[in-house]
């Protein structure tokens, strides 16, 4: 086990990987923080102001499996909330996979009238 992996497992939240339809596909442990104005660049290019983003944006730090690229249609859900992944990348030291990185949005679930 690598020092990340350790840490992940000692420090992240719990959290799963669902498909589009609301089916688990994975259990992880991961680290989700507000977007600041350091990490903004990784929203296409777009910079706002220091703190945290009205709109929702999130910083995803998880374990190397499952891989979230090419995974937009899934969603991430973690304490009590559920994100849609916006952008993904898989971190690599040459053949082997690190950990993946995402940029999260919070989804906003309809609240029926009853």
């Amino acid at each position: 086990m690598n020092v990340f992996s350790d840490r992940v497992n000692r420090y992240a939240r719990a959290c799963s990987l669902m498909d589009e339809n609301g089916d688990y596909l994975a259990e992880m442990r991961a680290f989700i923080s507000p977007l600041r104005y350091k990490n903004k660049m990784y929203l296409y290019g777009v910079n706002t102001e220091i703190g945290y983003n009205p709109e929702g944006y999130y910083l995803y730090i998880g374990p190397p499996f499952p891989m979230l690229e090419n995974s937009e249609k899934c969603l991430i859900e973690c304490g009590g909330d559920t994100y849609k992944i916006d952008r993904a990348e898989t971190i690599r030291t040459g053949a082997d996979v690190i950990y993946n990185w995402a940029i999260i949005r919070k989804t906003v679930e309809e609240e029926s009238d009853e």
